[in-house]
C-alpha cells in the first residue's frame, strides 16, 4: 500500500490549518534557508498553544513565510511582529498580511539577531524562534530574547533546530512540551518560576 502525502499544498506555498484562516495559502519563495515548519509539527505546537493563544501578542523573530505568526493569529492572537531580514521576503509577507486582511500584524524588515540585542518595550506572550539551520542561530537567539525582556512573565518560547542539535535553553526556560518530526524537533518552553 503506498503512504499517500496528506499535505495537499502545492509547493511554493504553506496552507493554514486552523482557526479563521483555515485553507488560506501563503506564498512561499525559493529563498536560501526559507524552511516552513512542517505542517503536522505546527498542527501540533498550536494543539500545545490552545489555551493561550487568543488574545496573545507574539513575535514570530525569523519569520520567513510568516506561517507561525499568521497561524496564532488565524487562531486568535490579539497581535503579531514579524522580523524578516530578506527585503524581498518581507514585502511578499506584507503582501500576504494585506491580502488576508490582517492589521494587527506588523513586519519588520531586520536581521532578528540584531533586533534582539536591543531591549524590547514590552514582553511577547508567545515568541517563535525558528531561524535557518545553517545559522546555528538557536542559542544566542533564545539568550537575547531573555536577556532582552522580549518575552511576557510566565511567557512561552517556541525553539524549532534540527533533531541532531544540542543547546543550552535560558536559566528559567522549562520544556513544556517537545516533538519532532523527520529531521525537525520543535520545543516548547515556559519561561518564569515553576
Amino acid at each position: 500500500m503506498n503512504k499517500r502525502n496528506h499535505d495537499t499544498t502545492p509547493p511554493g506555498h504553506v496552507r493554514i490549518i486552523g482557526g479563521s484562516l483555515r485553507g488560506s495559502r501563503l506564498a512561499v519563495p525559493l529563498v536560501p534557508g526559507l524552511r516552513p515548519t512542517p505542517q503536522r509539527l505546527r498542527q501540533t505546537l498550536f494543539d500545545w498553544l490552545a489555551p493561550v493563544i487568543a488574545g496573545a501578542e507574539v513575535l514570530d523573530a525569523f519569520a520567513g513565510s510568516g506561517a507561525l505568526g499568521i497561524e496564532a493569529l488565524s487562531r486568535g492572537a490579539r497581535a503579531a511582529t514579524f522580523f524578516e531580514r530578506d527585503r524581498a521576503q518581507a514585502a511578499v509577507l506584507e503582501s500576504e498580511l494585506a491580502r488576508l486582511y490582517l492589521a494587527a500584524a506588523s513586519v519588520r524588515c531586520v536581521d532578528a539577531l540584531q533586533a534582539l540585542a536591543a531591549p524590547a518595550s514590552a514582553g511577547f506572550d508567545v515568541v517563535f524562534l525558528d531561524p535557518p539551520f545553517d545559522a546555528a542561530a538557536w542559542e544566542r537567539a533564545a539568550a537575547l530574547v531573555a536577556a532582552g525582556g522580549w518575552l511576557a512573565p510566565n511567557g512561552y518560547a517556541y525553539v524549532e533546530t534540527g533533531t541532531a542539535v544540542a543547546w543550552t535553553p535560558p536559566p528559567g526556560w522549562r520544556v513544556h512540551r517537545q516533538r519532532e518530526a523527520g529531521a525537525v524537533r520543535g520545543s516548547l518552553f515556559r519561561v518564569g518560576p515553576a
